[in-house]
């Protein structure tokens, strides 16, 4: 049975580059922001067009459109959410039901997976950290990101202290590559020795 490891962490913690170590190292990984872009350019976008008149075309979500059509509502934010989270989770059972037999580790990589109840479905969490000077340098260093939009972003987000407090592994991204690969050897490690158990380590 699959061991199945959540992945999480608040923006800038570098959750994306350690999802690509796991991939490095041969973990499958399952990326719910992927699979979200993916379903806008297709089994969603006509279910989003419907409840959202002129946020899709040519088969096509248009992102900017959509974001204004929810922006300030959170009514019209969760009707979106009914919308995708199911088609998400249908997308993570399959990938979950193919790799089932094939890898004693998969990874779930879901940026809201606290928020969301996700940790639900994973044998254990890992959430990716830094200090908040490291996360708010790196953040603010992106393209039309402004003081702003990052603490809009954070406000929706759980706390980081709290997302540590909940988890049952961590990787500080604060020190490097190097040093985040050998923080995730050093979890595969642990997990290696404990294949398809349910438990806290």
């Amino acid at each position: 049975m699959t061991f199945v490891l959540g992945l999480t962490g608040s923006i800038g913690m570098g959750k994306s580059a350690t999802a690509d170590l796991f991939r490095k190292l041969g973990v499958p990984v399952h990326d719910a922001d992927a699979t979200v872009h993916r379903l806008y350019r297709g089994r969603a976008a006509p279910l989003i067009e419907r409840a959202f008149p002129g946020t899709a075309r040519d088969g096509a979500v248009d992102r900017v459109k959509l974001g204004a059509a929810v922006l300030d509502s959170p009514e019209r934010l969760k009707q979106l959410e009914s919308i995708v989270h199911p088609l998400v989770r249908e997308e993570e059972e399959t990938f979950l039901q193919q790799i089932s037999a094939l890898a004693p580790i998969a990874v779930l990589d879901i940026p809201l997976l606290f928020e969301t109840g996700g940790e639900a479905r994973c044998d254990a969490v890992l959430v990716v950290t830094a200090p908040a000077e490291v996360q708010r340098q790196r953040v603010l260093a992106r393209p039309g990101m402004t003081a702003e939009k990052f603490s809009a972003i954070l406000a929706k987000q759980m706390p980081d202290a709290d997302k540590r407090a909940r988890a049952h592994f961590l990787v500080d991204t604060s020190r490097g590559f190097a040093s985040a690969e050998a923080q995730v050897r050093s979890i595969l490690v642990c997990l290696a020795a404990r294949p398809g158990r349910r438990h806290r380590f």
